[in-house]
């Protein structure tokens, strides 16, 4: 991938900004039903036809339908991201992420103004779509306008978006977790997208797909927008002329569509890479953490779950910025060495508290694994997607390894509960078997990466 300029103007910066909201808003909706949980589904409220602005205060339903309602975002976010490089490609990144932004405010909206089960599932569906999508575009979008000297830094920014999301949606439930406020976080996340929705036109494409597209004059007038510049700054430093010659065999080069890389000999190591990368963040376990962590800990702080949670997603979201400032000192692999070192440990040791039931064990454990989660195997997958990429493949090899994110995702958060019981077999002394599984299945994965990342 050609490089860009050395630094980003302000408005450059407002840009990023605004291409950040796509991952928050990822973050924001994997929470943003836990906090409000018992409120909406009438758990703390008697089931009755109170009303407040002519809609209900509650929507009756049971644990099951609950579950049905929240996965719904994984089934929506697969289906946006496997059509993600079409409409990348077919109409550009600013345009994509527009469609995204439409998607999320409309699916919040309904959620915020449901009066019925099926609606709310609904909107859940939609933000899902978007989410998808939004979650192929951002990494790739940041890295084809990013300045070479920060490539890295930038690229770690779509994790820190998805935690302050995650954080900020856990604060807003415990503030607004109540009969008549509950719908204020939806109409947050609402608003947000609406603003991201027009402030759309004010932005610039991708220099990067306007010169696969042949426009040259708008090329340049964003790259001047972006960077200050009307050319690539910082030739590559292995060798200037051969970084020049890729970049004019990319502009003009057709997008090739996801069949047409699954199928292409010389994509198989870039593919194998993202996928592996991608597959390795969610066998991690991370998901199953910060959706059961109340479960996981219930023995040890049984009156403080909302604050359990929120405390993992504080941690997760602090140990996301130092990866803002190794990532180009240390390197990606040495990062994600170390964060998965730390994670394998971690989970062994979350097993061991539990099945002893050395309960402080298991709580600094699960601590300690979302911090290393966060220093690497977080953020470093979104950074080397679109790195090994060529341009003319980097979004459907996006919407091949997010797809398979999606679906491990929603895998092991379904799995994760009827797993641990069938290890554990009803002796509570052997629930920590499944976190030793999660180790295993995370060692294989990044093993194999290994072999192909180098």
């Amino acid at each position: 991938m050609s490089r860009n300029g050395e630094a980003f103007t302000q408005f450059g910066w407002l840009v990023c900004l605004w291409i950040l909201l796509i991952p928050f808003q990822y973050g924001y909706h994997i929470s943003a039903l836990n906090q409000i949980q018992s409120v909406v589904t009438c758990k703390e409220l008697f089931p009755d036809t109170r009303r407040y602005y002519g809609l209900p205060t509650c929507l009756p339903m049971s644990d099951f339908t609950f579950s049905v309602v929240t996965t719904l975002f994984t089934v929506g976010g697969l289906a946006g991201s496997i059509v993600a490089n079409l409409v990348m490609d077919r109409w550009g990144r600013r345009a994509a992420a527009r469609i995204s932004a439409a998607f999320v405010a409309v699916g919040s909206s309904l959620m915020c103004v449901s009066a019925s089960v099926g609606i709310l599932g609904l909107g859940r569906l939609l933000v899902g779509v978007g989410s998808g999508l939004g979650l192929c575009l951002a990494p790739v979008f940041l890295a084809e306008i990013a300045p070479a000297k920060i490539s890295g830094n930038v690229g770690v920014l779509t994790q820190l978006g998805i935690v302050i999301g995650i954080f900020v949606t856990q604060a807003l439930g415990l503030r607004f977790a109540t009969p008549t406020q509950w719908r204020s976080v939806l109409f947050i996340s609402a608003a947000t997208s609406v603003v991201q929705f027009l402030l759309s036109p004010l932005m610039v494409d991708s220099p990067t797909w306007l010169g696969t597209k042949g426009q040259v004059e708008p090329k340049k007038a964003a790259s001047r927008k972006l960077w200050g510049k009307e050319t690539p700054a910082t030739p590559s430093v292995e060798d200037p002329l051969l970084d020049e010659m890729e970049a004019r065999r990319s502009e003009g080069t057709p997008a090739l569509t996801v069949p047409q890389v699954l199928s292409a000999r010389e994509l198989k190591k870039p593919l194998a890479i993202v996928c592996f990368a991608m597959l390795s963040q969610q066998l991690s376990g991370i998901n199953a953490v910060l959706y059961y962590s109340n479960e996981i800990l219930s023995k040890s702080l049984p009156d403080f779950g909302p604050y359990v949670s929120l405390g993992i997603t504080i941690v997760n979201l602090l140990m996301t910025f130092p990866p803002i400032f190794l990532i180009e000192r240390m390197g990606r692999k040495q990062l994600l060495t170390i964060s998965t070192f730390g994670a394998i440990s971690s989970l062994t040791l979350v097993g061991l508290g539990l099945n002893t039931g050395f309960v402080t064990l298991s709580s600094i454990a699960i601590l300690t694994f979302v911090t290393s989660f966060a220093i690497g195997l977080g953020p470093i997958p979104f950074v080397i997607l679109p790195e090994v990429s060529p341009n003319h493949a980097v979004s459907a090899l996006s919407t091949i390894a997010l797809s398979l994110n999606w679906i491990a995702n929603f895998c092991v958060g379904l799995v994760f509960l009827p797993i641990r019981n069938l290890l554990a077999d009803g002796d509570p002394t052997k629930e920590g078997r499944v976190f030793y599984l999660f180790a295993v299945a995370l060692f294989s994965s990044m093993f194999a990466l290994s072999r192909v990342y180098r």
